[in-house]
């Protein structure tokens, strides 16, 4: 009986030892994949097409013209949004998506509720929600940028000290770093090797991140190209910048915590409460649902809640 249980006891070890192992390797496989498919050009090149083919093809799904200077959009506004956010809508695909999400949220809403106030309200959010969405998924993407750009001056300060020059510095982030900035810097790397200036196509890539810290890094190029210097110090100095930023970031948000959480809980446990409310006892309103009175002051309820937002909001909402 003892010697069975060690056995069990040894196969355990193994089988815990095996899937360490499986689980280790498959890991590093995955990291691997996701690397080698994490830059958008990178991926276009693998194709065998030409550079100049895979800039007019991203700047075509941007929203961009073919020289990338201006918008193909119908307003300025939307087509930056799209720009920014990365997603390969195109010149007039946000317009298809809010066409789309408000004929859909209309046509619901009038099916379900009836009423044409219903189908209005379904049409209104239809035209609002993609532009929440784009908005989140622009900041997403930025603040994911702006992560990655002290290591992407890493990389160019190292290259520059090893004797290269400023195009194939750039082209280096573009082969080495994953999106969004692996292919933003790419961009601005072909658009070097195609004739503009440094401090134009640095300028560009910063008008499609559209954040202040590649707004200094791209005053920083436009300072060096006009005054000379050292530009692998010009460079440092402004990561050990970016970096003291982020960090300074960091610590407000985390000043910040107490009041978020906050906003959001008292936000959310009214909601809650109402909605389980409904749902497990319907009648608990009784007769009093109906009349006006109770109407009114839920929707007072709501506007309260939405002014109480704005003061949260303002308290701890703070500029770096």
């Amino acid at each position: 009986m003892e010697i069975s249980q060690n056995m069990v006891i040894y196969l355990l070890v193994f089988a815990a030892g095996f899937l360490a192992v499986q689980t280790t390797i498959g890991a590093g496989r995955q990291a691997t994949t996701r690397i080698k498919l994490a830059n958008d050009r990178l991926r276009r090149m693998q194709g065998g097409d030409s550079q100049a083919n895979i800039v007019a093809q991203m700047r075509k799904s941007r929203g961009l013209t073919s020289d990338g200077m201006n918008f193909r959009s119908l307003n300025d506004w939307l087509g930056q949004l799209v720009l920014q956010s990365g997603l390969p809508l195109g010149a007039y695909g946000i317009y298809v998506a809010l066409v789309g999400f408000s004929i859909s949220l209309a046509l619901t809403l009038f099916l379900v509720k009836g009423g044409l106030i219903w189908a209005l309200v379904g049409a209104g959010l239809g035209l609002v929600a993609p532009i929440f969405i784009l908005r989140f998924l622009v900041k997403r993407r930025r603040n994911k940028a702006v992560g990655q750009l002290p290591e992407a001056l890493d990389v160019i300060i190292r290259s520059l000290a090893a004797g290269h020059p400023v195009p194939v510095s750039m082209a280096l982030v573009a082969r080495e770093m994953p999106d969004p900035i692996g292919s933003e810097f790419g961009i601005a790397s072909d658009e070097v090797s195609f004739g503009s200036t440094i401090s134009a196509a640095v300028q560009r890539l910063s008008d499609r991140v559209g954040h202040e810290d590649f707004e200094l890094f791209s005053a920083m190029i436009r300072l060096q190209e006009r005054t000379g210097g050292n530009l692998a110090e010009l460079l440092r100095s402004n990561a050990d910048t970016i970096r003291a930023r982020q960090k300074m970031r960091l610590k407000v948000k985390a000043a910040s915590a107490e009041g978020r959480m906050s906003a959001i809980i008292l936000n959310f446990a009214p909601i809650a409460l109402f909605v389980l409310i409904q749902v497990l006892s319907p009648e608990f309103y009784g007769e009093v649902a109906d009349r006006p009175v109770v109407k009114y002051t839920l929707w007072g309820v709501v506007v309260w809640m939405g002014i109480g937002n704005l003061v949260m909001r303002k308290m701890i909402n703070f500029k770096i």
